[in-house]
């Protein structure tokens, strides 16, 4: 499996690891959203969509796709997420594939109150339907959640940047509208860097056992667990146990 087979795979099962029941999801919402979006349209100059976690592909996409991109937005439906795919710079592709899994674990790892309070931004260059190279810039949220708590229809908004500069890479960030707080895509990937053993030791510290306790229920010295502590903050750049646990918690490390 090549690189870009697993973070596909990747993405799939992060969408699948939410457990709709149809009988439940309320499309009648959908409707309403639509007709909103639809007067919003006359005056809005931004594409705007609607994607379905539940059936996984857009199903709604405003008219401005065609005027501010020249896309086939009939095509667009009938290819699905192949579509916009295919749009994406290649040297963007992979990198956003691997943001949005990213994005979307930590989405689906936040309490149900809080994930209609996030926005993914994500900057980067697209073909438009002439085949020229375009930056953009996509704003993705949750729009709905069903009744079980599950993120079941996210809005994206996407514009030309003020920065039409194609040499640029991808840029993204995510952030709490509500306290402001923002969280970058680790690019460093830190987290990929604790071992095995030092996830086991962060999950225990997280339910409060000292480092006694640890090492007795793993069968370690005292010594061993507290060097892999000390590894845990170097790797995670933290002052204190603390701030790794919270670290761990916000970015879906156990």
């Amino acid at each position: 499996m090549n690189e870009r087979e697993a973070v596909f795979k990747e993405y799939y099962e992060t969408l699948n690891s939410q457990h709709f029941i149809e009988a439940d999801l309320d499309y009648s919402l959908l409707d309403k959203h639509i007709e909103f979006l639809d007067k919003l349209n006359v005056v809005e100059n931004s594409s705007i969509s609607i994607f379905d976690l539940f059936r996984q592909k857009h199903i709604y996409l405003s008219s401005h796709f065609e005027q501010l991109f020249k896309y086939n937005i009939t095509e667009a439906h009938q290819e699905g997420n192949a579509y916009f795919n295919s749009k994406v710079h290649p040297d963007d592709f992979l990198a956003a594939t691997k943001i949005g899994n990213y994005f979307l674990r930590l989405g689906f790892s936040l309490p149900p109150e809080q994930r209609k309070e996030f926005k993914l931004i994500n900057e980067y260059r697209i073909r438009d339907g002439t085949g020229k190279y375009i930056r953009v810039i996509e704003q993705f949220q949750a729009l709905e959640l069903d009744k079980h708590g599950n993120i079941w229809l996210a809005l994206c908004i996407m514009d030309l940047s003020p920065n039409q500069d194609i040499t640029l890479p991808l840029k993204n960030n995510m952030y709490n509208f509500k306290t402001g707080e923002s969280f970058h895509f680790p690019h460093d990937q830190k987290e990929g860097n604790l071992s095995v053993r030092e996830k086991e030791i962060l999950g225990l510290i997280s339910e409060g056992m000292a480092s006694k306790e640890i090492a007795d229920s793993l069968f370690i010295s005292t010594h061993i667990v507290n060097t892999h502590r000390q590894k845990i903050l170097k790797k995670l750049n933290v002052k204190n146990s603390a701030e790794a646990v919270q670290y761990a918690r916000r970015y879906g490390l156990f």
